[in-house]
């Protein structure tokens, strides 16, 4: 879930979440269509999103963007007062109604879907006037919810045990909606289909596990589209009373447990371990599991890798991309040394890697994965090999290969594809490589260095 608060070191426990009652089986599981690599623009203004679709994220085959919350929320540079809504008009730092509307058009004219970070669990934590002008206090919104619409519980979750305390009391002391009530019910899923009306393509749902699974199916049931592509953040946590898992019936989940472990194994285990990765290692199942390397919550909060881990951190989100478990999104965030500070700029993007815009989404060896990722859709891991330590390859079918070299030293040995015998371009540093009759390959990676080809990209 994500952090509020200086002090929310409590969202850290936040957990997992397993079909409860009344929830549906009927999921559209991991993003549809052939592109399923989602950039997470996180606290990029709306008319900066609009252009990165146009410049980056379409001629890259990203099939999807991921925007922050479209809201009006509490004031402050803090980036989690977007995560505090006070009305659901689209009036926060990240524009207007109008920008917002103008970004969707024309990210899908680059063929880019949209999803929107929503949030729905809860509302604000005190009192004042809003982004957009509205005043509110913690349990009053003029016009959209007042006392009666929140849960009788106004004290903090203090127990992941108690499946109660979980989805009915404040989360970090944010006033928490009562989402078995029907006008609350109504409310959200009005405030969900106005951003449909916008042509968003998707939704993730913030807090998720704070939400009976139940409740959400039902507001799920009321939208225009009621099959419309849902992500949800439920974070696992061992023997805690809510699972992730609950929540498949209402779409994918994002499946914590995929990035604390790739932290580790990066940081200090064995990459040879990550053969069987995904379900052998206990996660949900790869059709409704949504993964990443990290979040706007993990960068900070030091539960994965981040953008200071240098080469681990790309050489994880390579893996990722190459291997064929779940739905994965690319964190694209921002320099931090106050885990608190919002975006540069107010979320003005003036040109990548600048003004401390990290851009993950446009690194050049993470970049060019999302195209090696579509053009190997549905191909099995293949060819594994590994040295029993840091260096592993597999293929993809016979339509791709990836070597990663993550020992200390260079590597320089021959590899065994499936496929054809022809040139190809290696993507991770744009040479060529030959693949003979045999379908081998020789080339020497050097320390921490990735090798990436695929079927129809001979020309680098």
């Amino acid at each position: 879930m994500s952090r509020w608060s200086v002090s929310a070191t409590a969202l850290a426990a936040a957990a997992a979440v397993v079909l409860a009652p009344g929830a549906t089986a009927s999921a559209s599981a991991s993003p549809p269509g052939t592109k399923d690599v989602t950039a997470v623009l996180f606290e990029w203004n709306f008319a900066s999103v609009a252009k990165e679709c146009t410049n980056t994220l379409g001629p890259a085959g990203y099939g999807y963007v991921q925007v922050s919350p479209p809201a009006e929320h509490i004031q402050g540079a803090q980036w989690w007062t977007s995560y505090q809504p006070v009305s659901y008009r689209i009036a926060g730092r990240l524009g207007d109604a109008t920008a917002f509307k103008s970004m969707v058009d024309t990210c899908h004219a680059a063929g880019v879907k949209v999803v929107v970070d929503t949030v729905i669990n809860h509302m604000s934590a005190g009192s004042g006037t809003g982004t957009g002008g509205s005043s509110y206090t913690k349990y009053n919104y003029p016009g959209l919810y007042s006392s009666y619409d929140f849960d009788d519980c106004t004290s903090q979750i203090s127990n992941y045990q108690d499946r109660w305390n979980v989805q009915h009391c404040e989360l970090v002391g944010l006033a928490d909606l009562d989402t078995g009530e029907e006008y609350v019910r109504s409310a959200i899923a009005g405030y969900m289909d106005t951003l449909l009306g916008y042509g968003v393509d998707g939704f993730r749902i913030d807090a998720a596990k704070h939400m009976p699974a139940a409740d959400l199916a039902d507001i799920k049931s009321r939208l225009s589209n009621s099959s419309v592509y849902w992500k949800q953040e439920a974070i696992h946590g061992s023997g805690e009373a809510v699972q992730p898992t609950e929540y498949t019936g209402n779409g994918d989940v994002q499946e914590f447990r995929y990035a604390y472990d790739l932290k580790r194994v990066f940081n200090s285990e064995n990459l040879a371990y990550l053969k069987n990765y995904g379900e052998g290692w206990g996660y949900m199942n790869s059709s409704v599991a949504a993964v990443f390397v990290d979040n706007h919550d993990t960068e900070r909060n030091g539960s994965t890798l981040s953008y200071r881990d240098n080469a681990n951190y790309t050489l994880a989100n390579v893996f990722m991309l190459a291997y064929p478990y779940g739905a994965p999104d690319i964190n694209s965030g921002y320099e931090f040394s106050d885990t608190d500070a919002g975006p540069p700029n107010g979320g003005t993007v003036n040109a990548c890697w600048q003004d401390g815009w990290k851009c993950q989404h446009a690194w050049p060896e993470i970049k060019s994965m999302v195209a090696f990722r579509n053009a190997t859709r549905g191909e099995a891991v293949t060819n594994w090999w590994d040295n029993g330590a840091d260096a592993i390859a597999f293929g993809r079918g016979a339509k791709g290969y990836v070597a990663i070299n993550h020992e200390s030293g260079s590597l320089s040995r021959t590899y065994q594809t499936s496929l054809p015998a022809g040139t190809y371009c290696n993507v991770q540093s744009n040479t060529t490589v030959t693949v003979d009759s045999s379908g081998q390959f020789t080339a020497t990676l050097g320390a921490n260095t990735a090798l990436a080809i695929y079927a129809g990209k001979s020309n680098c």
